[in-house]
């Protein structure tokens, strides 16, 4: 059971990590004060794999009228995928997600909506981002030099996530020993190979929602998670805003599962997360908010 004496213990082994500032910047023209507001990121699902079935939209007229609906709830930015992470959703080559996404951004982005769009290829975020995304949520390590260097030219951002395996779809068992440290230094290497094609917009997202095939045993996925966001101010003293997916935990929740990202939001809060991905918007605003009162 988390307690008190957890998070006291916690904090007094790393108290000078939890007062790092991170870096703060201006995406699509809206500023992020991610030392003193965190942000939402909502999420619209492309793919008939996604198994979080409130976020799937099989039309680009149902993504963008979803799109519309968590920003006026109070996502700050959308972010699109096409295809699903799942272990057993279809792979679609580059052509058919450009398809699905590509209408869905152009829509959002002219409707003044920052995009973030979730990817591991090059040309998919290349055509992303000439479509108008202001981001681009990287799930994979290949390619990425180049990936960062498109961004730059767009002046768009980029959120490094941590992987295990070539991509969000190919991994394999999880390495649990000291997590921490290699995602510290998974983002060390990646972070200056984009400073090295000019890329200065940087989130860092620790990669909670992939489906590595030793984390479907609950109880250790879940406490892999819940470690993970407490430990979050960890990964700040880097520099950069820290993003979050929230996950769900189904075999605690069972048919109460829409609780368990404000649930989990709350343990990312007290890590100083700065970008929650959510598929609640207004259940995780609603934690936020609360938590401002305290």
């Amino acid at each position: 059971m988390l307690s008190l004496e957890d998070l006291s213990g916690l904090l007094e082994e790393h108290r000078a990590a939890a007062a790092v500032k991170v870096r703060e910047f201006s995406i699509g023209g809206q500023f992020f004060a991610f030392n003193s507001a965190p942000a939402i990121m909502g999420v619209v699902n492309l793919s008939p794999d996604s198994w979080y079935r409130e976020s799937v939209c099989l039309t680009a007229e149902k993504a963008v009228e979803r799109g519309k609906i968590l920003h006026a709830q109070g996502a700050a930015m959308i972010d699109v995928g096409a295809e699903s992470t799942l272990a057993q959703a279809t792979r679609l080559d580059q052509s058919a997600q450009q398809k699905k996404l590509l209408p869905v951004i152009k829509y959002l982005a002219a409707a003044g909506l920052i995009v973030s769009v979730e990817t591991y290829q090059k040309e998919v975020a290349r055509a992303s981002l000439e479509a108008g995304a202001k981001v681009i949520n990287l799930t994979g390590m290949e390619d990425s030099a180049e990936i960062f260097a498109l961004a730059a030219q767009h002046s768009a951002g980029v959120i490094i996530c941590y992987v295990q395996g070539r991509n969000a779809r190919e991994v394999g068992d999880f390495d649990l020993e000291e997590i921490i440290p290699a995602m510290r230094d998974y983002f060390s290497r990646q972070a200056e190979m984009a400073a090295k094609e000019g890329l200065e917009k940087i989130l860092v997202d620790p990669g909670l929602g992939f489906y590595y095939r030793n984390l479907q045993d609950s109880s250790a996925r879940v406490r892999h998670q819940m470690m993970t966001f407490l430990h979050t101010f960890r990964l700040r003293a880097l520099g950069f805003p820290v993003c979050h997916a929230l996950p769900h935990a189904f075999e605690y929740f069972g048919g109460e599962v829409r609780c368990a990202e404000p649930f989990f939001a709350v343990l990312a809060a007290l890590g100083k997360t700065d970008l929650f991905r959510t598929h609640e918007v207004p259940r995780i605003k609603a934690v936020l908010d609360t938590l401002k009162n305290f």
